[in-house]
């Protein structure tokens, strides 16, 4: 694991047998995010985007290859072990934001505690919760549940509800694709002022072009095969 990267991906290969023929999603990625760095991954439908992110946060286990996250080599990790890396070491944020319908803003936002210990006692976790609320706007939304908020608002509470165990990466899958294009803009900014404000490196998928300006640098994905690499910024650790 080189120093200053907080996921590392390499010769990364993912085969789904179909029938009496296998599908490749993914054909040898090789690809690493800076500690601190944000990568917008564009591509079409069907390109590997969202597989890719999958496997990064250790949803899914790659064919072949190996992948690592803040140093720590997840490739063989058992489901068991995996589960424990993803509660608390990755963020996701997906496209459809999966709040529990039932529970509040603040209870969206601890459930994350519930799932497993963490070493935090109920009073901080509240804290910690209502904390991510306020920077995020949604102070006076704690008690709301779902349905009571707007899209923005929604995708605000999956993006505390990502943070609320401060991992080291993550994934944002589409986080735009269900807001029109001025909420849309509010929301990458916000992630990208959240993500910076927290030294958290993330990964944003999207076939939306015009919010790249937002991350430091754009990672293009075609037949799952990375095909082109736009740095717009140099983070200090790529250089690492």
């Amino acid at each position: 694991m080189k120093a200053g990267y907080a996921l590392e991906m390499t010769g990364i290969r993912k085969v789904y047998p179909m029938a009496d023929q296998e599908v490749v999603a993914l054909d040898g990625i090789d690809m690493n995010v800076a500690e601190d760095e944000i990568v917008a991954l564009i591509g079409p439908s069907g390109s590997g985007k969202t597989t890719l992110c999958t496997i990064a946060g250790g949803i899914l286990s790659p064919t072949a290859g190996r992948v690592l996250v803040g140093g720590e080599d997840i490739t063989d990790y058992s489901p068991k072990k995996l589960t424990e890396f993803r509660r608390t070491r990755v963020g996701f944020v997906f496209q459809a934001v999966n709040l529990v319908p039932f529970l509040t803003a603040r209870e969206n936002l601890l459930v994350v505690d519930e799932l497993g210990p963490t070493g935090r006692s109920r009073s901080d976790a509240r804290k910690r919760a209502d904390q991510l609320l306020k920077e995020l706007g949604l102070e006076g939304r704690a008690n709301n549940l779902p349905s009571q908020l707007s899209g923005g608002q929604k995708q605000r509470v999956a993006i505390g509800r990502a943070l609320i165990n401060s991992p080291e990466l993550v994934m944002f899958d589409e986080p735009t694709s269900a807001l029109d294009s001025k909420l849309g803009d509010q929301v990458v900014h916000l992630i990208r002022d959240e993500m910076k404000q927290r030294g958290t490196s993330a990964i944003i998928v999207t076939h939306d072009e015009r919010i790249t300006h937002y991350a430091d640098r754009t990672v293009h994905i075609t037949d799952g095969q990375i095909t082109d690499h736009d740095h717009q910024f140099a983070p200090a650790a790529a250089a690492l």
